[in-house]
């Protein structure tokens, strides 16, 4: 099971996620984040992880997906408050070559400039 709580500040769209993302978890969360993206023309995805349990290579795909998108419109993804399962993943897999690694949300809103 997954929730997921969104915030929109300018054009920076945050989703703190709770539970799992996986192969069962990711669509639902995709259509939701996809929707944002567009109605709010967001620029910046920023993940907090922080209560976030497990994560499968379907997140990761997620994940890579919203890069793809941003990228287009020169904007980024920014992983935060990742536990230890969540950090081994995301350096496994290479997101951290195309993602912005951060400690907090606290972090990432200095790094986008909308602290």
């Amino acid at each position: 099971m997954l929730s997921a709580q969104v915030v929109i500040k300018k054009y920076v769209l945050y989703v703190r996620l709770d539970g799992e993302l996986d192969q069962y978890t990711v669509e639902g969360l995709r259509t939701r984040i996809v929707e944002l993206m567009e109605k709010y023309q967001i620029k910046y995805l920023v993940i907090n992880c922080e209560q976030l349990r497990f994560m499968d290579s379907s997140g990761v795909g997620f994940i890579i997906g919203r890069y793809n998108r941003l990228k287009k419109k020169a904007g980024a993804v920014v992983l935060c408050a990742m536990n230890e399962h969540i950090n081994r993943l995301v350096q496994l897999s290479g997101l951290h070559r195309i993602c912005v690694i951060k400690k907090n949300e606290e972090e990432a809103d200095k790094f986008l400039g909308v602290a």
